[in-house]
């Protein structure tokens, strides 16, 4: 590896890798029907993997994209992107129930 090829391999990078496949992980679990039977059950889990999702999509845009670098409004934009496109998908699919 080159030098410049260690920059991209910081600590928190790698952290954040981990969390990200321990999030697949954890979706994968929950979307094939672990321990939630019932209706209620497979509506929450969905909303958890929903949510799983929206976090996995910030953690990308901030730490792969370079948002957490990015100027203070576009930061917060796109934070709240994150948050107003999960709750209504959350929103839409819980509605729809």
């Amino acid at each position: 590896m080159h030098s410049s090829d260690t920059k991209l391999l910081t600590p928190r990078i790698l952290v954040v890798w981990g969390v990200l496949v321990l999030a697949t992980v954890v979706s994968w679990y929950l979307g094939t029907d672990h321990g939630f039977s019932s209706k209620d059950g497979q509506s929450v889990a969905t909303s958890i993997v929903l949510v799983v999702a929206f976090v996995k999509i910030r953690f990308i845009g901030s730490d792969f994209m370079e948002l957490r670098h990015a100027p203070a409004g576009l930061r917060r934009a796109f934070d709240a992107w994150v948050v107003v496109v999960c709750l209504t998908l959350v929103g839409f699919y819980l509605g729809g129930q």
